[in-house]
């Protein structure tokens, strides 16, 4: 492993969810390595993660995942410049095994220990992803979060004034309830498609007709023009099979096959009628034009030209595809990480610390997490 002598190695470590993280990152754009230790096949059968259990996993793999990282990168802990951790927003007992061993590496290391924002994260992210392209987003952007716990717009800026970037961000808008991905993977649960929702649902509304059912948009008719709401469509979800009776046999056909570990999108194609493939594919539809047309209405109301896109559900092969369609037609850029940077993952953490390590922020031994930890 080569390090040009003006790169700062960046150790992150990412455990807000249920995902426990590590990676190595050079000069803030260089991923030397980037280990993800997923904890799906534990939450599965629950639905959803269950936070003790996530924090036990954390527990279990935090030292392993590590090590890992440091290995994949062909460095030793001593080589890193500074230790980068998410102190929140997430499950405060999960962001309390990492923020608890970042502290415990840095003074074991007597290295700085710096704290990351998880949703600042995936804003780098994104950026992470452009420079590998060899693409360089132009700020001030709007950038949407969108994943199974946050559904969020930022008004994201840089300032180079000093020599170092300093990046700042201002909420424009959120979710009033349900995250998108949330509403995903109450869907799936609905339509018994196995747990998380997004990617099945992604796969199988390629198979139906996205203007099959009609679901109205979603009005604010007071606060923030620019916040979301899920619980809507969700709900009317809900009502259609409430209505839709005949579609009962093969939710339970699904359900019997989900629990034989039969959850392959062809498998559950199989087990599906056009009507419920049309179902996914129009709520897919309503999900993807309400994040397009409050995200881009933003956009014009600040006039800015570039549109970043990242969390979990940026992963989705049609909201891409949307986005890409529709900054094209408003002479617009818009930008996304790849699949793997989309979901928690620790090298967005370890690229976001480079940025606040050279602005001068370190955290200190009395470093605590928060749940619920605003982007500063």
């Amino acid at each position: 492993m080569h390090v040009e002598s003006n790169e700062h190695l960046i150790l992150g470590i990412e455990s807000s969810c249920d995902e426990t993280a590590a990676a190595v990152v050079a000069g803030g754009v260089r991923v030397l390595s980037n280990v993800v230790a997923s904890q799906i096949d534990i939450h599965r059968k629950y639905g959803g993660v269950v936070p003790e259990l996530a924090s036990r996993e954390h527990l279990r793999r935090i030292v392993p995942v590590v090590r890992e990282a440091t290995e994949q990168a062909k460095i030793k802990l001593q080589d890193v410049d500074a230790i980068a951790v998410t102190s929140g927003p997430g499950l405060i007992g999960a962001l309390l095994v990492g923020v608890t061993y970042g502290k415990v590496l840095a003074q074991a290391l007597s290295k700085p220990l710096v704290a990351v924002n998880h949703l600042e994260g995936h804003v780098h992210a994104v950026l992470l992803e452009a420079h590998a392209a060899g693409r360089s987003p132009k700020l001030p952007a709007v950038c949407l979060i969108v994943s199974g716990g946050h559904t969020i717009l930022y008004d994201v800026r840089s300032d180079s004034s000093n020599g170092t970037p300093h990046f700042s961000y201002s909420r424009i808008g959120g979710t009033r309830d349900d995250a998108a991905g949330e509403a995903y993977d109450k869907v799936a649960r609905m339509l018994a498609l196995g747990y998380p929702g997004g990617p099945i649902i992604d796969r199988l509304a390629a198979h139906g007709n996205p203007r099959a059912v009609r679901f109205g948009s979603t009005k604010m008719s007071s606060g923030n023009p620019h916040d979301f709401s899920f619980s809507g469509i969700k709900t009317a979800v809900l009502y259609h099979l409430r209505r839709n009776t005949q579609l009962e046999p093969e939710i339970e056909a699904r359900r019997q096959a989900l629990a034989r570990g039969e959850r392959g999108a062809e498998q559950l194609r199989a087990l599906s009628s056009a009507e419920t493939l049309d179902l996914i594919a129009s709520f897919q539809r309503t999900v993807v034009e309400d994040l397009i047309t409050r995200t881009f209405a933003a956009a014009e109301e600040r006039g800015v030209r570039t549109i970043l896109v990242s969390g979990g559900v940026a992963a989705n092969s049609e909201l891409r595809r949307a986005f890409d369609i529709e900054a094209a037609q408003r002479g617009l850029e818009a930008f996304f990480p790849s699949r793997a940077l989309s979901t928690d993952n620790a090298a967005m953490i370890a690229a976001a610390g480079h940025a606040r390590f050279l602005a001068g922020e370190r955290a200190d031994m009395s470093l605590d997490p928060s749940a619920n930890l605003p982007v500063a």
